[in-house]
């Protein structure tokens, strides 16, 4: 009864910047990047078997779940971490998502075979945070431990934008000497973190100090 109660609460609230409602799930592909998004920011909720306006229609458990695992496991990169729940309604069953906020965030979400992208959450959407895409980056070598050598590739990125003041992604990968892989998920990171800020209204997104 109490689980009842509290999803009729939620619904409620609506759509926002850590809730958001499927009638289904029907593409693992889509489905990931709003994963990815809530991962990426705050953690969220998704309710399955609720329309945009709130109305319950229910849905199977276990098919939403197996959509959901394949999309946790083939189209995000690292895979988002999820629990399930499923709350009886007197409409049907619905499906309650939960995604914490990750600590191995930037997780990315594959659009197209070789292609994957970054996600965060923006009120009640999931927005691309940069409109760079590409390849997995590979492992950085293991002479220095991975902090060490993202803290040191961060403060160039920000040493490049006090001196220059606003860079593109060419710009980064010509004065900071660095691989295509490697200022994409630097950026990615930065980005999500309040670091820096994209302009992508351009015709050519660039970067500045937030």
């Amino acid at each position: 009864m109490q689980g009842t109660q509290e999803m009729y609460l939620l619904i409620l609230q609506g759509e926002g910047e850590t809730l958001e409602f499927k009638k289904t799930i029907t593409h693992a592909a889509r489905i990931a990047r709003t994963l990815v998004s809530f991962a990426n920011a705050r953690g969220g909720h998704i309710l399955v078997g609720v329309q945009d306006n709130g109305t319950i229609t229910g849905v199977d458990p276990e098919e939403e779940m197996h959509t959901l695992n394949l999309a946790v496991n083939l189209f995000c990169d690292p895979p988002v971490q999820v629990f399930y729940q499923e709350v009886e309604m007197d409409e049907g069953t619905v499906l309650k998502v939960i995604i914490p906020e990750s600590s191995t965030k930037p997780h990315l979400a594959k659009v197209k075979e070789d292609d994957w992208r970054c996600y965060t959450r923006v009120k009640d959407e999931s927005v691309q945070t940069s409109l760079v895409a590409g390849t997995l980056p590979s492992p950085e070598p293991a002479t220095e431990t991975l902090e060490e050598i993202i803290d040191y590739q961060q403060e160039r990125i920000l040493e490049l934008l006090k001196r220059f003041r606003r860079l593109t992604f060419r710009d980064f990968m010509q004065l900071g000497s660095l691989s295509k892989p490697q200022v994409q998920r630097l950026l990615a990171i930065m980005v999500l973190q309040g670091r820096i800020r994209l302009h992508d209204k351009e015709k050519e997104p660039y970067y500045t100090l937030f």
